[in-house]
């Protein structure tokens, strides 16, 4: 069936565009432009006061934990898991997410709620898996049975992700804080072993995706060349921010690598004590970053505790105010760019032909304020209805 959508301000993800409408079919954009020139239609939906925007991208996300639990993942019968994590995505694309990164499991059932998704089975964002993550013997979030003491483990570890048609893999190169005994300062591979995993990434295609609080395993992490950072803490004897390096941010940008800062809704704590000092260095690192071209995408970390999977739309204002971000970068962060980020450009992110019709509509204009995207007024994921305007 071919939809129309009409009378719309329209945001394709990277400039606001002199069109009022668009169309899409099988699954995809065919058009965008003026409703009168796009008048062959199944169905026309009229939404005036309504802006149109790519559907949301959340870079960094755990479908397998619960955000209402204080500690490691127990033992859950794998039936039950699967429909916890089930309903996590559907609450996801209801809130107008309809791109997300799982970023690490450890029983591949979120690989099997993708396919799921992608089969029109289940509603629910388009999943890019990384199953279980490579760490260090009893390193963070071991129990997720990703254990390595060497490279040539490491490498076991890897292909059996490749075995299990994982879109990419994620690394350990720090300890942190979900896992006791583990130290966010400290690295957890050195530069030969981490490069031994993204050479052995590479060879299957699959980027890489280094979970890295300390400066050091930032460093090492760059060095390998991995694909993208997370958290990107710079967690220093002082605390979190407290060992910003140039020199290390200066090997981020030689490296073209992303940054996935993880900022969610609860870091409105720092914005709520602005003379605090973790606030005064989160900023300065994030004012440099982003002074040297350090590209940002938009991430959430959710799952972990107080982190729920479908509230990146109430994480962005946080995440605009704390990087000092204009609502359009904020947009770009979470839409275009982290598309390019995770290699979907051509899939997703933006509003244009042949792309997918990954379609969220907000009430009023999220540039001028990121609340907007709070209470969607409709959904379209993958040109499937999620949500339609009242």
């Amino acid at each position: 069936m071919r939809t129309r959508l009409t009378g719309l301000t329209i945001w394709d993800g990277a400039t606001l565009l002199d069109a009022d409408a668009l169309r899409f079919s099988d699954g995809r954009i065919d058009a965008v432009g003026a409703s009168a020139d796009l008048s062959e239609a199944d169905r026309t939906i009229d939404c005036r006061g309504l802006t149109a925007l790519p559907g949301l991208i959340d870079a960094h996300v755990h479908l397998e934990l619960d955000p209402d639990e204080q500690h490691a993942p127990t033992a859950v019968a794998r039936s039950e898991q699967f429909t916890r994590m089930a309903e996590r995505a559907r609450a996801m694309v209801h809130a107008g997410i309809t791109t997300a990164r799982d970023l690490g499991g450890g029983t591949w059932l979120e690989v099997e709620l993708r396919d799921r998704i992608a089969a029109r089975e289940l509603a629910g964002p388009r999943l890019i898996c990384s199953g279980q993550p490579i760490t260090c013997s009893r390193g963070h979030c071991h129990f997720w049975g990703g254990e390595a003491a060497n490279l040539a483990e490491a490498r076991a570890v890897l292909e059996r992700q490749v075995a299990k048609h994982v879109d990419l893999i994620k690394v350990m190169a720090t300890g942190g804080r979900l896992t006791r005994g583990t130290d966010p300062q400290k690295p957890q591979f050195d530069v030969a072993t981490l490069t031994g995993i993204v050479d052995a990434a590479r060879s299957h295609r699959l980027p890489v995706a280094a979970h890295c609080h300390g400066t050091e395993g930032i460093r090492i992490a760059a060095t390998a060349g991995v694909t993208t950072i997370e958290h990107c803490s710079w967690v220093g004897q002082a605390g979190w921010a407290s060992d910003y390096r140039a020199e290390v941010a200066e090997l981020i940008v030689e490296k073209a690598i992303w940054v996935s800062p993880t900022v969610n809704r609860g870091w409105q704590r720092m914005l709520d004590n602005p003379s605090g000092d973790v606030l005064r260095r989160v900023r300065h690192a994030y004012r440099q970053m982003l002074g040297m071209g350090i590209p940002f995408i938009a991430s959430t970390d959710a799952g972990i505790p107080g982190v729920f999977h479908h509230h990146l739309p109430h994480a962005l204002g946080v995440f605009a105010a704390i990087a000092e971000l204009t609502p359009e970068q904020t947009l770009r962060a979470g839409t275009g760019d982290a598309a390019r980020a995770l290699g979907l450009e051509s899939v997703t992110g933006r509003l244009a032909p042949g792309l997918a019709a990954d379609i969220l509509l907000v009430h009023g204009n999220p540039l001028d304020n990121l609340a907007a995207l709070i209470e969607p007024a409709a959904v379209w994921a993958r040109g499937q209805d999620i949500r339609l305007p009242n």
